[in-house]
């Protein structure tokens, strides 16, 4: 089963998240920040990302730049959840690394078309 850890400081957008995640049959976890992501990465490292852009402590940038420093911080596939839609803080996020992002908010078909894309679901 593939994992998917969920990021946002947003208890509801985890919940949310996580409940289209395991409809569709992946594992789930959640983090509240990036320093708690990263603490989760270390300990296990998913297979795909869910991750807000504007987080306090650490954003989802910064968080980003050191997943992408870690052992095997290059292999899970990074979707930035955001309802940043100007092209700068796209272009900026997929430069950093990201695989993909989805617009809040989202439902399942967009979730499940985004995953298709980066190609976790066929």
């Amino acid at each position: 089963m593939k994992h998917v850890l969920v990021v946002d400081d947003s208890s509801v957008i985890r919940k949310v998240a996580t409940r289209i995640l395991e409809s569709m049959r992946f594992g789930a976890s959640e983090a509240p920040g990036g320093r708690e992501a990263l603490a989760a990465c270390q300990e296990h490292m998913p297979d795909a990302i869910l991750l807000d852009w504007n987080m306090p402590e650490m954003d989802g940038f910064q968080f980003l730049q050191e997943l992408r420093r870690m052992p095997g911080g290059n292999g899970p596939k990074v979707l930035f959840c955001t309802t940043e839609n100007e092209v700068a803080y796209i272009a900026k996020a997929m430069h950093a690394g990201a695989d993909e992002y989805i617009m809040k908010p989202f439902d399942k078909d967009i979730f499940r078309s985004k995953l298709q894309e980066i190609g976790l679901i066929a």
